[in-house]
């Protein structure tokens, strides 16, 4: 063979193995705008709030009747993506899983060694969450496919251990199947939970033994009035609020608290007359997140702030926990299912060797094995 025949048999070959081999990109390569409604994003599309591993625990919820998947940090939204579950013959199960590896440049083999890119296993046996097709529907044989960018981004929020629900209508509560502003399922259990409104005649409440440990994030639904704050994943109190201007800012809002506020001891005391009552301390400086359709701003006007009133009760709770890095997201969204279905089936994860000794006689529901 002449040495030209050779060069072009040799670049053919490299041309070959680069297209064969290639990791194809799919989905949107941003964000959508943090306010654009979920059911309006197309195949592909995505919204990503921004993440801090220090915000508390990560769980994801994936709804398969709606072909989307939900991520909470610390009890509160911080993305949603659309996604393509198994196509009929390849259902994804439902239940409750924990991710048991991660592998950034994982290939099947089972499939060609087709490329799936970051790749969360959920069971031994090749259902996993990983970038994927999303022709906006089931498609997969198994597993649930994300856009390439946001599973990146879940990737890299994610450890071994994290919680992940995967849903569908009948199986599961309509707060699970379709998830709010607020989490509706025990980060570290995946079990689902009531969202327990005030009682009549209450303007607010606070749990008995809160955690006195972990991060403190906040969500104030416009639309319910409603303020809700969390601790390491657990809700910990909720007020009724007022509003002086509900429409000076509207649209789902970030902010942070600044600097380095401390807080005095709310046991110091202030006498008014013969009574003792407990002092409420100031409210700390807020500062404006960016998000996506949102720039990150200088600190928020007092006048602002002060459009939000709480009870004074509710008020000497809340303040002495926030300290710089506190976050409250404010959104137009209600924060609640309106009712509620059958309990979530819970599928414990089996190990590699039990599933080596069953393999012949189940039926493989995953592509990436």
């Amino acid at each position: 063979m002449s040495r030209l025949g050779t060069i072009l048999l040799l670049t053919a070959a490299l041309l070959f193995s680069s297209t064969s081999f290639a990791v194809p990109f799919w989905g949107e390569k941003q964000s959508s705008p943090v306010d654009t409604p979920v059911d309006h994003l197309s195949p592909g599309a995505w919204i990503w709030g921004g993440d801090d591993k220090r915000g508390g625990p990560l769980a994801v919820i994936v709804s398969l009747t709606e072909q989307r998947a939900y991520v909470y940090r610390n009890g509160i939204l911080i993305g949603v993506t659309t996604i393509s579950s198994g196509r009929e013959g390849y259902e994804t199960p439902t239940g409750v899983f924990t991710v048991l590896q991660k592998d950034k440049d994982h290939r099947s083999n089972l499939y060609g060694n087709a490329p799936m890119p970051y790749q969360q296993r959920l069971t031994w046996d090749g259902v996993a969450l990983h970038a994927g097709g999303l022709p906006g529907y089931p498609e997969s044989h198994g597993c649930i496919h994300l856009p390439s960018e946001f599973a990146r981004l879940l990737f890299d929020a994610s450890n071994i251990g994290m919680t992940v629900v995967v849903a569908q209508e009948g199986q599961a509560p309509v707060s699970v199947v379709h998830p709010g502003p607020l989490s509706p399922i025990d980060a570290d259990t995946g079990a689902d939970i009531d969202m327990p409104m005030l009682t009549s005649g209450s303007s607010w409440r606070w749990v008995m033994d809160p955690p006195t440990q972990g991060p403190v994030s906040m969500v104030l639904s416009r639309s319910d009035r409603m303020i809700v704050v969390y601790r390491n994943g657990v809700e910990i109190g909720r007020s009724r609020v007022e509003l002086g201007r509900p429409d000076i800012m509207t649209g789902t809002r970030a902010y942070i608290v600044e600097g380095h506020f401390q807080p005095p001891n709310p046991r110091q005391l202030s006498r008014e007359g013969d009574e003792a009552h407990p002092r409420t301390p100031p409210m700390p400086t807020w500062i404006a997140i960016g998000v996506p359709g949102y720039e990150a701003g200088q600190a928020v006007p007092a006048d602002i702030v002060n459009q939000v009133t709480v009870p004074e009760g509710f008020k000497r709770k809340v303040l002495p926990l926030l300290e710089p890095g506190t976050v409250l997201v404010a959104t137009d969204a209600h924060l609640t299912a309106e009712s509620s279905g059958e309990s979530l089936r819970v599928i414990d994860s089996v190990g590699p060797r039990s599933w080596l000794d069953d393999v012949a006689t189940q039926r493989h529901v995953g592509t990436d094995r």
